[in-house]
């Protein structure tokens, strides 16, 4: 780019037409930071920062992809923006983590993704589809959290309890969680005194499960001297 064409996007008509470009920018990070409040109420890692910058710096690549080799005519507007796509994907990994023997993050994950292509999409100038995709990405948020049969997932946890060593004591427990439609994973025991032993159970509960109403229960039991979570 010469310093012809530099100073030229500070006079009009193409200044206007830069403002514009601009413009398109703004409002992606508006989106952005709009679908990360969203985020940040959930208590979620990724919020309102993340995504604002997400959509800000796809809008800005999709800009720069469109409109930035205009000097030349052997650029592919889409093979920058489409690095944007794969490169988000990078960021949305961070956000995935294993716990409990379940997945956690891969809403924000692909919340973040989704975010990246509201900002293409503004930087493309495509306002309506910019706009109101991400309106539907909000809307989809609030349904999962919000509706009942949505928002009951699968979660996991650790029980940890000490009974009372008697023969088959450990199976037998183990037998009644999975009665009571728990996955049991794994279990630790450890055998402090020779009439108690300390339990560990890793186990999965089935969505809309309620663990007080099982600890109640568990307390009950003549064999079980404590539980906890």
């Amino acid at each position: 780019m010469g310093t012809y064409e530099v100073l030229n996007q500070f006079q009009f008509p193409e200044f206007l037409v830069h403002m514009e470009y601009l413009l398109r920018i703004i409002v992606a990070t508006l989106l952005g930071l709009a679908i990360g409040s969203e985020r940040k109420n959930r208590n979620k890692s990724a919020g309102i920062r993340t995504h604002a910058i997400v959509a800000l710096g796809a809008a800005l690549i999709m800009v720069v992809s469109k409109y930035g080799f205009m000097d030349t005519d052997r650029a592919d507007a889409a093979r920058v923006a489409a690095q944007v796509i794969s490169g988000v994907g990078f960021l949305g990994a961070g956000v995935i983590f294993v716990r409990n023997n379940l997945v956690n993050g891969l809403t924000t994950a692909a919340g973040i993704w989704a975010t990246a292509g509201v900002g293409v999409a503004m930087g493309a100038g495509l306002y309506l589809i910019g706009v109101s995709s991400a309106v539907l990405i909000i809307l989809l948020q609030f349904a999962m959290h919000n509706i009942s049969y949505f928002s009951k997932v699968a979660s996991g946890g650790l029980i940890r309890m000490k009974i009372m060593k008697q023969a088959g004591s450990v199976g037998k427990m183990e037998e009644y969680l999975q009665k009571e439609g728990l996955d049991v994973v794994s279990v630790k025991i450890n055998k402090k005194k020779k009439e108690e032993v300390d339990l560990e159970f890793d186990v999965v509960y089935p969505p809309g499960y309620k663990k007080s109403a099982l600890l109640a229960k568990l307390v009950e039991m003549e064999d079980v001297l404590t539980v906890s979570e």
